[in-house]
C-alpha cells in the first residue's frame, strides 16, 4: 500500500501582524493538507499573537525569545512531528498545490532526498516581476532537457549548475525532517545566505532530488527588507557565507565544487563592483584577491585584473 506522506509546515514569523493571517490561510487552503501548521514567533512587539489566536487548534503557536528566522527556522524543525518539512516566511504565501504536488511526488519516489518548485516573484500590490525557473541559467536549462514535463528530476551530474546559478527557494522546499536535522539546519551565524548555505550542503549529502515546473508559492519583494536596506553589507554577508562552506567543499565531489566555487565567484565580483561605484577601491580589490590567493587560476587573474581596471 502506498504511504501518504506527513509534511510540517514551519512559519517564521517577527513582527508580521500585517501578513501573518494571509500566510497561514494559503497553507490552510492547500488541496493537500499539512500534518500541522506550526508558527514560531520570534519576539515579536506587534499584534501577531492576537492574529494567531484566530486560528486556534488550527495552529500550533509557539514563542521564543528573538534569535533571528534561522533559529525559529529550526526551533520549528525541531518541534514538528511530520516526516518532511516545509517552510513558509510569514509574509509570504503558498499556492494551494504547493503541498499536494510534493506529496505526490513522494509517495511515488519515497527515496527523494529534496524537492523544490518554481515560484513567483511579486511587489506587494500583486505585480508580477518574475518566475524562479525563467531567471535561472540551471532553471531553464532543465526545463530544456524535459520539455512539457511537470516533474523534473535532479540528479548529482545537475548539482554543479544547480549550485552556481539555480532556482533553489526555502518557500519551495521540501525535505525528510532527519535530513534537515542531521545538517545541522540553517546556520544562526549568517544572517544572509543562510538558505543557499543550508541548500549547498544539502546537495552534499544527497544522491537524487526533484523540481515541480509549476509555481507553487508567491515571494513577496519589500523595499525595505534586509537585502534591500544595505545591498552592500548584505552582499557582503552573503559571501562571508559561502566563503564559510570552503572547508566542507573541499571534500565534495568535483562537480559540486565547481558549483560552489563559481557562485563564489560571482558573488564577489558582485561585491567588488559594489564598492567600486561607492568609490571604495581597496575594499573592492580586496573582495576579489582571495579568489587568487586560495586558489591561483587564469579566471581568477582576469577577475583580478578586472577590477583593477576599474581603480583609476
Amino acid at each position: 500500500m502506498s504511504h501518504l506522506p506527513t509534511i510540517s509546515v514551519v512559519i517564521p514569523n517577527y513582527n508580521n501582524a500585517l501578513t501573518l493571517a494571509r500566510a497561514i490561510e494559503s497553507v490552510l487552503a492547500q488541496t493537500y493538507p499539512a500534518s500541522e501548521i506550526i508558527v514560531i514567533d520570534d519576539g515579536s512587539t506587534d499584534a501577531s499573537a492576537e492574529v494567531a489566536a484566530r486560528f486556534g487548534e488550527r495552529i500550533r503557536y509557539i514563542r521564543q525569545p528573538n534569535g533571528g528566522v534561522s533559529a525559529a527556522r529550526n526551533n520549528g524543525a525541531r518541534l514538528a512531528g511530520g516526516e518532511w518539512i516545509a517552510f513558509l516566511d510569514a509574509d509570504d504565501i503558498y499556492l494551494p498545490e504547493r503541498l499536494a504536488a510534493h506529496a505526490r511526488w513522494i509517495e511515488s519516489e519515497p527515496d527523494i532526498d529534496f524537492l523544490f518548485a518554481d515560484q513567483e516573484y511579486r511587489e506587494p500590490d500583486g505585480k508580477l516581476l518574475q518566475h524562479a525557473i525563467d531567471a535561472s541559467a540551471s532553471g531553464r536549462e532543465l526545463v530544456a532537457r524535459h520539455p512539457g514535463c511537470t516533474e523534473i528530476p535532479i540528479r548529482r551530474e545537475d548539482f554543479e549548475a544547480f549550485v552556481a546559478d539555480g532556482f533553489a527557494e526555502i518557500r519551495t522546499l521540501t525535505v525528510p525532517r532527519r535530513t534537515f536535522l542531521a545538517l545541522g539546519g540553517f546556520p544562526l551565524e549568517h544572517k544572509i545566505g543562510e538558505d543557499l548555505f543550508f541548500f549547498i550542503r544539502l546537495c552534499a549529502a544527497s544522491r537524487k532530488g526533484g523540481v515541480v515546473n509549476l509555481p507553487l508559492a508567491i515571494y513577496y519583494i519589500y523595499p525595505d527588507s534586509a537585502l534591500r536596506k544595505d545591498a552592500l553589507l548584505a552582499q557582503y554577508r552573503y559571501v562571508a557565507a559561502l566563503d564559510a562552506l570552503e572547508g566542507e567543499m573541499r571534500a565534495v565531489e568535483p562537480g559540486l565544487y565547481r558549483g560552489w566555487r563559481a557562485k563564489l565567484r560571482q558573488g564577489r565580483l558582485s561585491l567588488a563592483y559594489m564598492y567600486l561605484r561607492k568609490g571604495e577601491r581597496l575594499a573592492a580589490l580586496g573582495a576579489v584577491a582571495p579568489m587568487l590567493l586560495r586558489t591561483p587560476s587564469l579566471t581568477s587573474l582576469r577577475d583580478v585584473a578586472s577590477i583593477m581596471r576599474g581603480i583609476p
